[in-house]
């Protein structure tokens, strides 16, 4: 039998008392546990391998864990990389490597929020993992390529958990009122549905902070009746899924980033108030607008530079809550001005062919004279000065001659870009190049 069953202990988080007795009480996640589905097809062999569970607070990674661990009848040693230490970890696999040698009895070490170790604590559960003296089962709410170190991620089968649906926390909520052994059904409350859409809307698919919730709300409840009203006193403040040190900082600044690329305002101006409104500093997501404004935004509209600056100053010289509203006002403006991204592709390139090693010499008639043997040496010889001919257009070569035929930087047809474009292939046809194609 488990060393450790959660259920045989008294507990007094309703949380706690209400994970899963059986798969089938799992929710959300039947790409994992459904017919041979890999967390299936290791139950029917009655082994496990060495796992790291991947997905949002609350969506069930320590439930699994508890109750892959009573099914498959091993020890689970369970273990938070925030309270715990290496070394008193350590001691314990110790004692489970004893076990299994003794008794031939598994173990499943449970770490949650494994990414919390750092490189050399992560390095000390190699040599177990690799000699299966314990399963490791890490739980972790960051993407495991940036979280765990290579070795021993090469060592765990990865698998991500999915964000529970609103449907699945009021299917938990019910059952909670219900459950009279585990849940709070023998208090005999009932809950209005204003009440359950709120709580099952704001905790953004955890089921923890939902059955914390409607704890709480339990043991203030008048008539026996949990009511919008008094749900929403609880929770005072919508509660939002936004981490400003974690993956999903990354996830929120890239959709602010592609909606303004793709024209759209609406999805622009929710994300930058999600960042905002999750704690974000106002400061960083102003210096984010001013790079769209420069790579996705360019020449095609020179204002768009412009605006950003002037919003990024108004920021500071307002301070919050005010400034604010000038980078909602720049987030709406760079969606719905025209795009281009050809400074940004011209750069890629020039830097490409140097980064190849194409760094050749200044063209001598480039170069400065200041001194009698730079002359001699041909500096500036044959130089043209543009002021001196008609329209200051001049026909010189401005590359080295191995790049010569470059064309680094070619506008696209929108807003302001489209003049230069028109300009530019006014200059080439009256140097008589005509409108060539790149040359990359």
């Amino acid at each position: 039998m488990p060393l450790f069953d959660e259920r045989k202990e008294i507990s007094f988080n309703l949380a706690d008392r209400m994970r899963p007795h059986s798969l089938d009480e799992i929710l959300g996640q039947e790409h994992l546990i459904g017919k041979n589905k890999p967390l299936r097809k290791m139950l029917d062999k009655g082994e496990i391998t060495s796992l790291v569970f991947w997905g949002p607070p609350g969506s069930g990674k320590t439930s699994i864990a508890y109750l892959l661990a009573n099914l498959l009848e091993y020890n689970f040693l369970n273990y938070s990389a925030v309270l715990s230490g290496i070394k008193e970890i350590k001691e314990v696999i110790a004692d489970a490597e004893r076990k299994l040698y003794l008794y031939g009895s598994r173990s499943i070490l449970f770490i949650d929020e494994i990414h919390r170790f750092n490189k050399a604590q992560q390095d000390a559960f190699l040599p177990y993992v690799e000699k299966g003296t314990i399963v490791l089962i890490g739980a972790t709410t960051e993407n495991p390529s940036f979280a765990i170190i290579s070795p021993l991620l090469s060592r765990l089968q990865v698998l991500l958990l999915n964000p529970l649906t609103e449907e699945d926390i009021i299917t938990i909520i019910n059952r909670a009122l219900t459950d009279k052994e585990n849940g709070i059904g023998i208090e005999g409350l009932s809950i209005d549905n204003d009440a359950l859409q709120l709580i099952a809307s704001l905790s953004m698919g955890d089921a923890r902070f939902a059955l914390n919730v409607l704890d709480f709300a339990s043991k203030v409840a008048e008539d026996n009746l949990i009511n919008f009203e008094l749900v929403k006193d609880i929770l005072q403040k919508q509660r939002l899924l936004y981490d400003k040190n974690g993956e999903e900082h990354y996830n929120l600044i890239s959709a602010l980033h592609k909606s303004i690329r793709d024209s759209d305002p609406d999805g622009a101006l929710y994300w930058l108030v999600r960042m905002i409104e999750g704690g974000e500093p106002p400061l960083y997501l102003a210096r984010r607008l001013v790079r769209m404004a420069v790579e996705d935004i360019g020449l095609a509209d020179i204002k768009a530079l412009e605006l950003a600056i002037s919003a990024k100053d108004a920021y500071h010289f307002l301070g919050s809550p005010e400034g604010e509203l000038a980078l909602a006002e720049l987030a709406i403006y760079l969606a719905i001005t025209p795009k281009s991204n050809s400074v940004y592709t011209a750069y890629k390139k020039v830097q490409k062919d140097i980064r190849e090693g194409k760094n050749y010499p200044v063209p001598l008639h480039l170069r400065n004279a200041p001194t009698k043997l730079m002359k001699k040496l041909d500096y500036s010889k044959g130089y043209k000065y543009a002021h001196d001919f008609e329209g200051h257009i001049v026909n010189q070569q401005h590359l080295p001659d191995e790049l010569a035929d470059r064309k680094y930087y070619i506008p696209s047809d929108e807003g302001l870009e489209k003049r230069i474009s028109e300009r530019l292939e006014f200059i080439r046809k009256k140097l008589g190049e005509g409108n060539e194609e790149t040359s990359t």
